[in-house]
C-alpha cells in the first residue's frame, strides 16, 4: 500500500466517533506519533485512525509545494480532521492555509493543520511541547544565555519557546547563516543574535539546544564537536529516535544535565490531539503510549 492509498477513510466501529488524521513528512516510518494518538483515542472511546503519509514513498520529481497541495486536497476530500506536518514541510505548507494561530504566525512554521468548515487552520504545537518538557525537567537550569543549533522550522519553534521561558539571550547558529539571521530578525535582535562561531557561543552559554536533524538515525553524528561540551552545560535535543543521540550520550558522560527529545514529542502530540478531536488527552497516558510505541516499533 502506498502513502497515498493509505489515506482512504476508515469505517467507524461500533458507533464511536470517527477521527481520521495523519502525518506528512519525509522518512517517518519510525514516528511514534501515530501509536500515541491511536492508543489514546481508543482509551477515550474514539474510533481514532492516524495515517503516515511518507514523502519518501512518493514520486521524487514532484515539487514539494505541488505535492503538499495535492495531499491537503485529498485529505480534505477523504474527511480528515487534520494533519501533523514535519520535516521538510513545516514552512512550505503555510501558503496553502487560510489562517494561522497567533503562535504559528509568530514562529513562521506549522506542525498541525486542522480542517474546519472548509478552512485550513495552521498551528504550532512544537513550541508549547518543548516549553512544557523544559518546565518539567529543567526547572532549576541556569538560562542566562543559550546556544540554539538550527534555524529551520523546529529551530523557530524552540526559539519562541526559549523566549517564553524567559531566556534573556539566545545565540543561533545555522550552517546557512541567512536562516539564523532571519530567525533573529523575526523575533527581535535585542534577545537573539546569529553567530558564526558556535564554539565561542557555547563557551559563553549555560546550555545548548540541538534543533537540527543531526543525530537522527538517518542523519547520524553530532551537530557540534563533542569536545566542546563542559560539565556545567545543560544539553537538550529535540530528536527522539534514537532515544539518546550521540550529543546527549557525550553530555551525560560528562555529568551534564540532559533533556531528551521525547518530552517535546509527547507534549506536542498532547496539544495536537486536542486540536484534532476537541478532547484534552491525559499527558501521563500519552507518555505511557510513547514508551509502548518504542517497544512496538523496536526503537526504544
Amino acid at each position: 500500500m502506498t502513502a497515498l492509498e493509505s489515506m482512504a477513510r476508515p469505517k467507524p466501529a461500533g458507533g464511536n466517533v470517527a477521527v481520521l488524521v495523519g502525518l506528512i513528512g519525509h522518512g517517518i516510518g519510525a514516528s511514534r506519533t501515530p501509536y500515541m494518538h491511536e492508543t489514546e483515542g481508543r482509551r477515550l472511546g474514539l474510533d481514532y485512525t492516524y495515517r503516515r503519509i511518507d514523502l519518501a514513498e512518493l514520486p521524487g520529481d514532484t515539487h514539494l509545494a505541488d505535492l503538499l497541495a495535492d495531499l491537503l486536497n485529498r485529505a480534505e476530500a477523504e474527511g480528515f480532521r487534520g494533519l501533523n506536518i514535519t520535516h521538510p514541510a513545516k514552512q512550505a505548507v503555510i501558503p496553502l492555509l487560510h489562517e494561522l494561530s497567533p503562535e504559528a504566525e509568530a514562529i513562521g512554521a506549522v506542525n498541525t493543520v486542522v480542517f474546519r468548515q472548509g478552512r485550513r487552520l495552521g498551528y504550532n504545537t512544537d513550541c508549547w511541547g518543548f516549553a512544557e518538557s523544559f518546565r518539567r525537567s529543567l526547572t532549576q537550569a541556569r538560562r542566562e544565555r543559550v546556544l540554539l543549533l538550527g534555524a529551520g522550522g523546529a529551530g523557530l519553534a524552540v526559539a519562541r519557546a526559549l523566549l517564553d521561558l524567559g531566556v534573556p539571550q539566545i545565540s543561533v547558529f545555522d550552517t546557512e547563516p541567512a536562516r539564523a539571521a532571519a530567525l533573529a530578525e523575526r523575533f527581535g535582535a535585542a534577545r537573539i543574535e546569529p553567530v558564526s562561531d558556535a564554539e565561542t557561543a557555547l563557551h559563553r552559554a549555560d546550555g545548548v539546544v540541538n534543533a537540527t536533524p543531526i543525530g537522527m538515525a538517518s542523519y547520524p553524528g553530532s551537530p557540534i564537536p563533542l569536545g566542546w561540551l563542559k560539565p556545567r552545560h545543560w544539553v537538550a535535543d529535540i530528536i527522539y529516535f534514537p532515544a539518546e543521540t550521540a550529543l546527549l550520550q557525550a553530555a551525560r558522560g560528562l555529568g551534564c544535565t540532559v533533556l531528551p527529545g521525547a518530552g517535546m514529542a509527547i507534549f506536542q502530540a498532547v496539544k495536537a490531539f486536542e486540536l484534532f478531536s476537541g478532547i484534552a488527552p491525559d499527558a501521563d497516558a500519552m507518555t505511557r503510549h510513547f514508551l509502548a510505541a518504542g517497544k512496538a516499533l523496536g526503537t526504544e
